[in-house]
């Protein structure tokens, strides 16, 4: 299946937290869209890989999204190496996407960073035809996606641009509340995390609000980028 966008999560939910308004919005402007999570969240406070895996399912459904896969690396310990890349590479190829969407260049947990540069690396060495990979026993062609853009996490991260989210923000906050395991739940008796408190969702509000605000917009997500960017015309700039 080709998508036209992939965005890529070191951990299940990152790339709800990060992205899923955008995903969200250009699902309904009729583009294909799936996410890969890198791990299974194996080392998670709350929750367990099993339920995670339903959570995860719920949310890409919440979304619309084309597909949702998983890498299945070792939460905290995957390696900016060889192995890691060459499954990247692989998935990229098998979606053929035009754009990617990673973690945060630089954030809290150390997953995010390592994985933002892995993917970065990933969609370069994918369009290198002497690199060769295989999927379900079929050499793959090589794919080079058209640009690779970092979602914005935990750190404050100055935008390069920014996506006016705010008739996706409603649906954005339920694909979130679908990992039930990770996030506000009064109802649950695990132990409390830095991301599992009310505070915590109103802080995503307000960095939404932060982000719309330049745009006049209630709502958007921001992105960063190691390249220029191009628009059509000054028209095209809000």
């Amino acid at each position: 299946m080709k998508l036209d966008i992939l965005a890529f999560g070191a951990h299940p939910d990152d790339t709800e937290l990060g992205c899923s308004g955008t995903l969200i919005k250009h699902v309904g402007l009729g583009y294909k869209v799936g996410v890969v999570d890198i791990t299974e969240g194996q080392l998670g406070s709350r929750g367990s890989v099993s339920f995670r895996y339903k959570e995860a399912a719920h949310a890409a459904k919440i979304q619309g999204l084309s597909v949702r896969d998983n890498l299945k690396l070792e939460d905290g310990w995957f390696g900016h190496n060889r192995e890691s890349t060459e499954l990247i590479i692989q998935k990229i190829r098998q979606y053929q996407p035009d754009i990617v969407l990673a973690n945060a260049i630089n954030d809290r947990h150390p997953d995010h960073g390592r994985a933002a540069k892995l993917v970065a690396e990933a969609c370069f060495y994918s369009g290198l035809i002497k690199i060769k990979t295989e999927f379900e026993g079929k050499q793959q062609n090589q794919w080079r996606p058209k640009a690779v853009y970092h979602y914005i996490q935990d750190f404050h991260i100055e935008p390069d641009f920014v996506i006016d989210i705010s008739k996706e923000w409603d649906t954005k906050i339920e694909a979130i509340m679908a990992f039930s395991s990770q996030f506000y739940n009064p109802s649950s008796n695990e132990k409390e995390t830095p991301i599992s408190s009310k505070s915590f969702l109103d802080t995503l509000g307000g960095k939404a609000r932060l982000f719309g605000r330049p745009i006049n917009a209630e709502y958007a997500e921001g992105f960063t980028t190691n390249r220029y960017l191009g628009v059509k015309d000054l028209f095209d700039l809000k």
